[in-house]
């Protein structure tokens, strides 16, 4: 396998906090454990690094303990910081998630009026990647629910494009970041231009009601896609490139934490297959790292690396 290209990407940084009781909705008193580092393009960004090769992001923080948080961990995992602001006067973004019986998440999000949205962004934020060498940028419709926010991220990632650099695409829909009509219009646009889409059960029902995977992953193929791949949880994984379609199994491990699974499983899949990985092989890896993820709370806790997805694996036989 050839040396993994720079991967990058942008949108929000967020600390989490997570309810110790089930059921509350974020409706009522509880004890919140937290801060945990989180936000679906800086979980993504944290596996890419992990899993090997140099990684890029673009994002803000305030100039706090929180962001402080954010730094050290992506500075830990080798995550270049150059493209990192600190935004004196802003808190660093927040995410509180309250989890409920049937395994359902209400979350309530501080993005738009945080230090979140001000992530470097216009030409020179594209000059930058570029120079950076990155060849891959990757991001998650999380980062597109504030207008302001979407209109700048859809920017950079049309001048990358227009530079040579692939773009891959989570759209990762959140209900509660859907202000506007706006969202998913430029959700299907990215997913238009990307070489890898990369949704999960719930944004297919959402995106392509009434298809199935063979139908809306053939005409994204047609668009101009070189893989496809479908997120299914516990029920594993499948993928569709030019040279057919691959399928995985869930794997039966003891879930703790699903928020970031989706993530670390794009932050695998993707730097594997930009590294010239057959999909067969790179669908494997993902699969078990988004298992991985679950098992430990905290959204970036259980990210992984190689090593560690080796030795999953191995214990899977």
């Amino acid at each position: 396998m050839a040396v993994t290209p720079v991967i990058g990407s942008l949108g929000e940084l967020l600390v989490e906090f997570i309810c110790t009781e089930t059921g509350g909705r974020n409706l009522r008193a509880a004890p919140y454990v937290g801060p945990f580092p989180s936000g679906a393009p800086g979980i993504f960004i944290d596996q890419a690094a992990r899993t090997g090769g140099r990684a890029v992001f673009a994002g803000a923080v305030g100039d706090d303990a929180f962001g402080q948080v954010l730094r050290d961990r992506l500075a830990q995992s080798g995550v270049a910081q150059n493209l990192i602001r600190v935004v004196p006067g802003l808190p660093t973004g927040t995410a509180h998630v309250s989890y409920n019986r049937d395994g359902s998440r209400d979350f309530v999000f501080n993005i738009a009026h945080s230090a979140a949205g001000r992530f470097p962004d216009g030409d020179a934020a594209v000059d930058a990647f570029v120079a950076a060498g990155v060849r891959v940028l990757h991001i998650s419709g999380s980062a597109l629910g504030d207008p302001d926010m979407r209109g700048r991220a859809l920017a950079i990632c049309l001048g990358l494009r227009a530079r040579g650099v692939a773009i891959s695409v989570d759209p990762n829909i959140r209900t509660e970041l859907m202000t506007d009509a706006g969202y998913l219009k430029v959700v299907r646009r990215l997913m238009g231009m990307a070489a890898y889409v990369l949704p999960s059960d719930a944004d297919a029902a959402l995106l392509f009601p009434g298809q199935g995977f063979a139908d809306w992953s053939a005409a994204l193929l047609a668009g101009g896609a070189s893989v496809v791949a479908l997120k299914r949880g516990a029920d594993g994984a499948v993928a569709r490139d030019a040279r057919g379609t691959v399928q995985v199994a869930g794997h039966s491990v003891r879930a703790v934490d699903p928020t970031g699974a989706g993530d670390c499983f794009c932050g695998t899949l993707v730097p594997l297959l930009a590294a010239g990985m057959p999909l067969d092989k790179a669908l494997v890896r993902a699969n078990a790292a988004g298992a991985l993820a679950v098992m430990r709370l905290g959204p970036m806790e259980g990210n992984s690396t190689p090593a560690q997805i080796d030795a999953f694996l191995a214990g899977q036989g």
